[in-house]
């Protein structure tokens, strides 16, 4: 793992970003936007995502999320901003990889690494994704614009 977590770490990081997202807002305009929601949870929640020249310039979120996918969410955004849009997606495809046990290239996932052990909490999995999700279809721009 690039950073050392024990569980108590891998909580700690999940905690913050859900008691503290750095990415919960709604922008004005000029995002792209996207709505997910989940069945089995209270999961309901707009992604948005700002490219300019394939460059992401800016990942953000809002709604109301369980302590997973808010933290989960927080963090992919924090990881794609900055990134060129191809190594965006190459970061979500290696997040999903991490949460469905195979094999992925843990230096790319920062703090989304704690998620590790999602796969081993079934009913977690949407909730950990959601946001994923979001962000990948935005990336393949099957968006709205805001």
């Amino acid at each position: 793992m690039p950073i050392s977590l024990d569980a108590n770490m891998m909580r700690a990081i999940i905690m913050d970003h859900y008691q503290n997202p750095q990415h919960k807002k709604t922008p004005k305009s000029g995002y792209l936007s996207i709505h997910s929601k989940s069945e089995n949870c209270i999961d309901d929640i707009n992604v948005y995502l700002k490219v300019n020249k394939g460059i992401v310039v800016d990942a953000l979120w809002d709604g109301i999320a369980c302590t997973i996918s808010t933290a989960s969410t927080d963090i992919l955004c924090e990881l794609v901003i900055k990134k060129k849009e191809a190594d965006a997606k190459k970061i979500i495809r290696e997040y999903f990889k991490m949460i469905k046990e195979e094999k992925f290239d843990e230096d790319l996932l920062g703090e989304a690494i704690a998620f590790i052990n999602t796969a081993k909490q079934a009913a977690r999995i949407k909730c950990a994704t959601i946001g994923a999700h979001a962000l990948e279809d935005l990336l393949d721009h099957k968006h709205e614009k805001k």
